[in-house]
């Protein structure tokens, strides 16, 4: 059955989230970053980042990744098409569509979310085609979201497309997601990365801090493995940070899709550190706000949960 979408605030969160999971994602592969160690004894520690992308460089497939043509929606005179893939120094990979629009009305197509290898995937995809015209599009992988999930060979690519009204923004129809199986398909790895501190299971969902990057986008990021085991639609919230026992702003907003995982980062800013005159993140308090995307009912709401990274 097609799960409802959430058209909300949350929508500039997610595209800042996005922007500030690809800075740490990137910057992981060119600079230190801090592990979050079990506050106990410090025997759970994370896999050091730049020793597993090694590893993974060591053992990538040189040859490119294939798709066949594969026509992905066909609603109400509107046609898409998955043409092959392309590969792009700056964007990485991506999925070349063409998109007819046979109505007399005007489209604008989106991706509600864009899942590779059972891992989210956010993507800033849209394009808007005239009535009774056409457009050929790409839908770009993030590289560096591809890198911070372990994924090295793209085996299997799932859309959950929406049409809108370009001028009211209103949605028109939710297609029903569909799935994309390439060439790795029986090459491609779904073994969750998730190294780490465990910071949260419970109701089907787990929470593992990762490593925290000082030197992301717009400040710092702590890096988190999200697993969805539920039946639900889920969105990870958090509330009440604070690092080095200093209350500070914190972003993230992370939705996960029914048995899928994610990679995201809570985002703390530059300019609130210095306020606060933090110039190492030591410890980190903070609690998860858990949530039914689709309902806003509430699935859980943490008690303070405290980590380390020495």
């Amino acid at each position: 059955m097609k799960r409802k979408k959430i058209i909300s605030t949350f929508t500039t969160c997610a595209l800042i989230a996005s922007f500030a999971l690809m800075s740490v994602a990137s910057s992981s592969s060119s600079s230190e970053t801090k592990k979050i160690v079990d506050d106990s004894d410090g025997s759970n520690k994370v896999t050091d980042s730049n020793d597993a992308k090694n590893d993974s460089d060591a053992d990538k497939n040189n040859a490119p990744v294939t798709i066949d043509e594969q026509v992905l929606v066909d609603e109400k005179d509107l046609k898409i098409t998955a043409k092959g893939m392309e590969e792009d120094l700056i964007w990485g990979t991506g999925v070349k569509l063409f998109i007819e629009n046979n109505s007399k009305k005007d489209y604008a197509v989106t991706c509600d979310a864009l899942i590779v290898n059972n891992y989210m995937i956010s993507d800033l995809f849209s394009s808007e085609i005239t009535a009774g015209m056409s457009a050929n599009e790409t839908m770009n992988l993030s590289s560096s979201q591809l890198a911070a999930a372990g994924i090295d060979k793209i085996g299997q690519i799932e859309i959950d497309f929406r049409v809108y009204d370009p001028d009211s923004y209103d949605t028109l129809f939710d297609p029903e997601i569909v799935t994309i199986k390439t060439s790795l398909f029986d090459q491609m790895d779904t073994t969750p990365d998730d190294a780490g501190k465990e910071l949260y299971n419970n109701k089907g969902i787990r929470i593992v801090g990762k490593y925290v990057d000082e030197d992301s986008f717009w400040g710092a990021g702590i890096l988190l493995y999200i697993e969805n085991n539920t039946k639900k639609n889920i969105t990870v919230q958090c509330d009440s940070i604070a690092v080095n026992g200093l209350m500070v702003d914190g972003l993230l907003s992370a939705s996960v899709y029914p048995g899928k995982m994610a990679i995201d980062d809570i985002t703390l800013f530059s300019s609130d550190l210095e306020e606060n005159g933090i110039e190492s993140i030591d410890e980190v308090s903070l609690s998860f706000n858990i949530f039914d995307t689709d309902s806003y009912d509430t699935i859980d709401n943490t008690k303070q949960i405290t980590f380390s990274t020495k």
